[in-house]
């Protein structure tokens, strides 16, 4: 028997992987949060699995499940949400699964920055605009930020930055990056990406507020800030210059690595 924790993507059912898929349809037991996971997804399962809907479940309860499923022999699919690699809860599950002798396997999925950047069609890291993106988040109820990972600190390196579970405070984190970036910086909010109700909303970080209007949208949704969201004169990069010397294709350069 296996735990087989499972990426389900950022929201259109057909953004999971294959391997994903192939799991879901040979479990006999599985896990979703309906509040995040589209039900279509449950499609893949085999006639007469066991769901179990965790959105309203507390951890003892989902380590319940996985304990019951262990000793008939059952294994389980979990679906979660994007990717399981970011605030997903993986953690603290598979230490419970440590602490039983459970065994259990993680399946990435597509995160949901990924799926922004795509609803905006974009690449987040330009040659000489930007070749780093932060993945963070403002500190809430569920967990707080460390004092040294403040939106700031992040600003301060120019890179894009995709702020994640923090659409409630849109103004307050729009108002801390403006020193940074300047109010003139490309800023969006992609909601609910790839979602049949996704909705996009670009504009600057002077501007992003109001566009998005107040109390509009509460959750599902993420901030991305940086130069690259409007780039138009960045310089090609050197992966398909016919002159940039490469191990898979000759060139007049030295070799790369």
């Amino acid at each position: 028997m296996t735990v087989h924790f499972i990426g389900a993507g950022p929201g259109a059912p057909d953004l999971i992987t294959v391997r994903g898929r192939d799991l879901i349809a040979r479990c006999p037991v599985c896990l979703y949060a309906a509040s995040l996971v589209p039900v279509a997804l449950l499609d893949h399962c085999a006639p007469g699995t066991r769901i179990v809907d965790t959105a309203p479940l507390s951890l003892e309860a989902i380590v319940a499940e996985f304990e019951a499923a262990h000793r008939a022999g059952h294994d389980v699919a979990r679906l979660q949400s994007g990717d399981l690699s970011i605030w997903s809860a993986l953690g603290e599950q598979a230490r419970r699964l440590d602490a039983l002798s459970i065994p259990y396997t993680v399946t990435p999925g597509v995160p949901s920055f990924a799926a922004s950047a795509a609803t905006l069609r974009a690449e987040l890291t330009l040659p000489e605009v930007t070749q780093s993106v932060v993945l963070t988040r403002t500190g809430g109820r569920a967990s707080a930020m460390p004092p040294r990972e403040t939106l700031g600190a992040f600003a301060a390196t120019g890179a894009t930055l995709a702020v994640h579970l923090s659409i409630h405070k849109l103004g307050d984190v729009l108002a801390e990056l403006a020193p940074y970036y300047g109010a003139d910086c490309p800023a969006a909010v992609v909601y609910r990406a790839s979602w049949p109700d996704e909705r996009l909303f670009r504009g600057t970080i002077a501007t992003l507020a109001d566009l998005v209007g107040a109390g509009s949208i509460e959750r599902t949704a993420l901030i991305l800030v940086g130069p690259v969201l409007a780039a138009k004169g960045f310089r090609d990069s050197a992966l398909y210059d016919a002159d940039y010397h490469r191990r898979f294709r000759g060139g007049t350069g030295p070799a790369d690595d």
